[in-house]
């Protein structure tokens, strides 16, 4: 089945969807109408240029090439992990923390599916590699950004229930033990509804588009299913990795506890 071409003029038309709802954000005074069109504008210049970036990708297919798209995706949604917190770790670490948790969660399970499960050849095929690895990079920024969040806005919010356990004798394990678990499940809540909701609720992104560009239904289910296990392992891995080191990072080596640590966004 031959895929249907879109024109400039058709996406101008779904534009201004976006442009009619921009004008009741504003005459509700909802403040967020600024932020829409810049989303919506941002959505249009940077899948443009990475169309032409992919295309100039596939045609070469070398592994350096790919590595660097990998690195420059990496870097980019841990500055969205960073500004997605409005508090955050001092220095460094509120860069680091969530880019080597995407790192060692998304990459190890990107290399893992495509050499074990799926065995495209060569294996880093950018066809299959950069989709994999950009679906599972968006997922876990998102469920990291969340944790992190979540973990800092309860620790400072119950800085006197921490302490308290500190001055009982808990360790700092045990006095923020509820609050890096209440993070960790916030991190993990959308993979769980997407995955629980998929095919009854909403039909997913990558099956949709594979049934758009003619692929048989049953083929597109198998791939998304093998894409939402993977989201799930690489956002739960990446999470729990997250938290794990940011609440150490939140504690001294006396275990008090060290909100001056915190900035604000």
């Amino acid at each position: 089945m031959d895929v249907i071409e879109l024109s400039w003029w058709q996406l101008a038309m779904a534009a201004a969807l976006v442009l009619a709802l921009a004008i009741c954000v504003y005459w509700a005074r909802l403040g967020v109408g600024n932020s829409l069109l810049l989303a919506a504008t941002r959505t249009a210049v940077q899948l443009t240029l990475v169309g032409f970036v992919l295309e100039a990708l596939f045609a070469v297919g070398k592994p350096l090439w790919i590595a660097l798209m990998g690195l420059a995706m990496l870097l980019l949604a841990g500055r969205e992990v960073m500004a997605r917190q409005n508090y955050r770790l001092r220095g460094g670490w509120g860069f680091a923390i969530g880019t080597v948790a995407m790192f060692v969660s998304a990459f190890s399970v990107t290399v893992l599916t495509l050499i074990v499960v799926i065995g495209p050849t060569p294996w880093y095929s950018p066809q299959y590699a950069i989709p994999l690895l950009g679906m599972l990079l968006g997922n876990t920024m998102t469920g990291i950004a969340l944790a992190l969040d979540r973990l800092t806005e309860s620790v400072r919010r119950e800085r006197q229930q921490v302490e308290g356990r500190l001055m009982l004798g808990q360790t700092w394990r045990e006095a923020c033990g509820e609050l890096r678990r209440d993070a960790m499940r916030s991190g993990l809540m959308p993979i769980i509804n997407a995955m629980a909701a998929a095919g009854i609720v909403s039909l997913p992104g990558m099956m949709t588009g594979q049934i758009l560009s003619g692929t048989a239904p049953a083929l597109a289910v198998k791939y998304q299913i093998l894409i939402m296990f993977t989201i799930a392992a690489g956002t739960g891995f990446g999470t729990f990795l997250a938290v794990s080191v940011a609440s150490r990072r939140l504690f001294d080596g006396c275990e008090r506890l060290r909100l001056d640590r915190l900035t604000a966004s």
